[in-house]
């Protein structure tokens, strides 16, 4: 019986918190400022890749849920699957004499790759970041790498810029580097998930609609022409990113929230400061800052801080981070103005326990929250509710999890 060369691998959703918006190469998807995320728990929200590479295979083949993805020269996907064979071309040629596990000539193989999101991909999640990310982690394991997660997410941002930081747990800053060939731009952990475990999030999904303007195209445009960028590049995110690195740091959730949140606002800012301006947010995202800073308004007065940041990428879903002692509030808070479909909230962790098949049930304004702040919507305004929390990085998965049957093609097609 021949070897099976197999590896399947897992990796997170991250949301950053310092935004990305802006290359200054776009071939090698090099940053105009570096960003800082916090990596989300994969019991929620992953992508599982299993590699093969065998030298039955004519051609390399990947499939994205089942349906194949066609591999273009040139493309995202053919860049990571090539600079990865050249990897494991140098191990090999570096260690000749060393016994291998594997087929000394493995890097010549064609390989298959089956990839699977636990979560919709259009439900303006960052579905290619986790992608990019379980495809470079699977690689990885298949050809015995010994490289480091900051080797890798510079392969990885090759496929997704902010593919590079899924590689890490925890909270992540890609560096932006200076060096023209990308050596230095790359992900870096500034904390593991163990340090503050009690980082929640709550996942608001407005919309699953396409993009009117991708994020591709977008930030292009918003490069060729605000002013606005500039100066956020040169001026304010150098400060943000040491400010929030440092706060992550000591566990300062109020200062945490104010840069996120200073972050997010000036990020769609600079959408709007593009010519012609771009508009990601919409009247329910509005919304949701509204009742967000309601209700941070409240917490400090009663000398507390702010007890929750909202953060918004290229898309109207927002994503609320709190502390778990908070999060249970924030949901009745939400719900209040956005009443849910029955199963629709998604939450290992129960915190209302049986009850929340109808969350609708829970909905409550804190004592003294002034309920003019914002209209209430109907039904399906907010299509889910998802609440999570700071999570680990990429995972080795048995043989059990593979995605590849026996003869080499997804088990939904097999």
């Amino acid at each position: 019986m021949s070897t099976i060369y197999q590896a399947t691998a897992s990796a997170p959703v991250n949301i950053a918190v310092i935004k990305y918006w802006g290359k200054r190469d776009t071939k090698l998807i090099l940053p105009t400022n570096s960003s800082l995320s916090v990596t989300l728990d994969q019991d929620h929200l992953r992508s599982t890749t299993t590699s093969r590479a065998d030298p039955s295979f004519e051609r390399d083949q990947l499939w994205l849920n089942g349906k194949e993805d066609e591999i273009k020269p040139g493309s995202r996907l053919e860049t990571c699957i090539t600079e990865m064979k050249r990897l494991r071309k140098e191990y090999e040629d570096q260690n000749p004499n060393e016994p291998k596990a594997i087929s000394l000539l493995i890097s010549s193989y064609k390989v298959h790759i089956a990839s699977y999101n636990n979560f919709p991909t259009a439900a303006g999640l960052a579905s290619s970041a986790s992608g990019f990310a379980a495809l470079v982690a699977s690689l990885a394991q298949l050809y015995n790498l010994p490289a480091s997660p900051s080797t890798l997410s510079l392969i990885a941002r090759q496929g997704s810029g902010s593919a590079c930081r899924s590689l890490f747990g925890g909270f992540v800053a890609w560096q932006m580097g200076s060096d023209p060939s990308g050596s230095d731009s790359l992900a870096v952990q500034v904390a593991p998930q163990e340090h503050w475990p009690q980082m929640h999030a709550l996942i608001c999904v407005v919309s699953d609609d396409k993009k009117g303007t991708s994020s591709t195209s977008g930030m292009q445009r918003t490069v060729e022409t605000s002013t606005l960028l500039q100066h956020r590049i040169k001026d304010v995110v150098p400060w943000r990113m040491e400010k929030i690195s440092k706060a992550i740091l000591e566990r300062d959730f109020d200062t945490f929230a104010r840069i996120t949140m200073a972050d997010s606002n000036q990020f769609h800012a600079v959408a709007l400061d593009t010519e012609p301006p771009i508009f990601y947010m919409n009247d329910v995202s509005r919304a949701i800052i509204a009742l967000i800073v309601e209700y941070n308004r409240l917490s400090v007065e009663a000398g507390k801080g702010y007890k929750a940041a909202y953060t918004y990428d290229a898309g109207p879903n927002a994503v609320i981070y709190a502390l778990e002692e908070n999060i249970k509030e924030i949901v009745q808070l939400i719900v209040s103005y956005f009443p849910q479909k029955p199963g629709e909230f998604k939450d290992v962790w129960g915190i209302f326990g049986e009850s929340a098949a109808d969350l609708n049930t829970h909905a409550s304004l804190p004592q003294g929250f002034n309920s003019a702040v914002a209209k209430k919507f109907e039904v399906g305004a907010v299509k889910g509710l998802i609440h999570t929390r700071v999570g680990d990085g990429p995972r080795k998965l048995g043989p059990e999890e593979s995605l590849l049957a026996e003869n080499g093609l997804p088990k939904t097609l097999a």
